[in-house]
């Protein structure tokens, strides 16, 4: 295994058990777990705290989310397409929110201890970051293109604001992700009975 695939293997282990324990989680957690020797880990990474940037670094990674997104058939109808990446976006931002904050709960402010949170950043450009999803997601309204009352880069920026929005619950009341897409594909009234 070259050290690159080793570096991936143990990042790919490590955050789900930081998820859990936060920066309370210990290497030998870690080691046991990717079923190696707790030096391998420190052959790949300077100390705990790099890795732990690199579990953050991953998790704010948007190359899944965007795979996911891209896969989704231009066949289906609009709202199972939307439903789709709706549930994508909702697995990325959970998956982040889950290991961010068992960060912080267990006493890890801020992002990165190296160099004040550059070190979970690195190689992330938010901008482009959003960008790209937002083009993925305008891709799955063009066959609905000329049915649009606004551009698919438009629309897709509202379903995004829209499906960010919905994580953050303003009360106990949960809108389901196929009632959001509902209400947003066609308005927060009933049809006219006699339309």
């Amino acid at each position: 295994m070259s050290p690159d695939q080793r570096r991936e293997m143990i990042i790919r282990t490590a955050v789900p058990l930081v998820a859990e324990h936060g920066a309370a989680v210990t290497t030998g957690q870690i080691a046991r777990a990717a079923g190696i020797g707790e030096a391998t880990i420190f052959r790949v990474f300077a100390d705990k705290d790099e890795l732990l940037d690199a579990c953050v670094a991953e998790v704010l990674r948007n190359d899944h989310v965007l795979n996911e997104i891209r896969s989704i058939s231009l066949e289906l109808p609009l709202a199972e397409r939307l439903a789709e990446a709706g549930a994508a976006i909702d697995a990325y931002l959970a998956r982040m929110g889950m290991v961010i904050s068992a960060l912080y709960a267990s006493g890890r402010r801020g992002r990165g201890s190296h160099g004040g949170g550059e070190q979970a950043d690195a190689g992330l450009d938010r901008t482009a970051a959003m960008e790209q999803t937002l083009e993925a997601i305008s891709e799955l309204f063009e066959p609905e293109r000329e049915s649009l009352r606004l551009p698919p880069e438009q629309i897709s920026a509202v379903f995004m604001g829209l499906t960010f929005s919905r994580t953050r619950a303003v009360s106990e009341t949960r809108v389901s992700v196929e009632d959001t897409i509902d209400m947003f594909l066609h308005g927060a009234l009933k049809a006219e009975e006699n339309a």
